[in-house]
C-alpha cells in the first residue's frame, strides 16, 4: 500500500486509537497523530514482518496502523504529562 493509502488508514486509525487510549485531543490533532501513527505502524510492520503490510482491506494493515497510533499517543502522553508537572 502506498503513502496515500497509509494517510487514509491513519485518519481512521487515529479516531479508533483515540477512543482506545481515551485521549482528549481535538479533531485536527487526532488526524495528524493518526496519519503519523499510521505511517509509523506501516513502517514498523514492514520491519517486523519483513514484508509490506498489505492492502487497505487486510486486517494486519489496520492492526499495524492502530498499534502505531497508540504507540505515538502514548509517547505524546508521556511528554504532555511531563510538561504539565513542570509548570
Amino acid at each position: 500500500m502506498g503513502f496515500l493509502g497509509w494517510i487514509l488508514v491513519g485518519l481512521i486509525a487515529g479516531a479508533i486509537a483515540k477512543a482506545i487510549m481515551g485521549d482528549q485531543m481535538g479533531i485536527i490533532a487526532t488526524i495528524v497523530v493518526g496519519i503519523l501513527g499510521g505511517l509509523l505502524g506501516g513502517w514498523l510492520g514492514s520491519v517486523i514482518f519483513g514484508t509490506g503490510t498489505g492492502t487497505f482491506f487486510e486486517l494486519r494493515t489496520w492492526i499495524c496502523a492502530i498499534a502505531g497510533t497508540c504507540i505515538l499517543l502514548g509517547i505524546l502522553g508521556i511528554f504532555s504529562r511531563g510538561s504539565a508537572r513542570a509548570k
